[in-house]
């Protein structure tokens, strides 16, 4: 039996669903990853719970989130992101 390409299941996945996911607010488009790498994630399980703004600017890089921090947004509107980008990335951030 051939070992697992894990390579190929990666390139695989990218294929189906992209690098990235984005949203749009007031007409400014972000991005955030469809993969975490290892070191993100350990990076965010080092976040407390309630750190919205680490987990954005993990997601989103140092640039994007400063462009995101200028808009006037809501708890209820980043909540509403979180969900959408887990449903469709199946990573199931912000949930309990």
């Amino acid at each position: 039996m051939p070992a697992f390409d894990v390579n190929a299941a990666r390139a695989q996945r990218l294929e189906a669903q992209g690098r990235a996911w984005s949203f749009t607010l007031d007409g400014d488009t972000f991005e955030l990853p469809t993969e975490i790498n290892h070191r993100t994630a350990r990076a965010l399980r080092e976040l407390d719970d309630n750190d919205v703004d680490g987990l954005l600017g993990l997601l989103m890089g140092k640039d994007q989130y400063a462009r995101f921090a200028e808009h006037d947004v809501t708890m209820q509107d980043i909540a509403a992101i979180l969900e959408a980008y887990g449903k469709e990335t199946g990573l199931g951030l912000g949930e309990d």
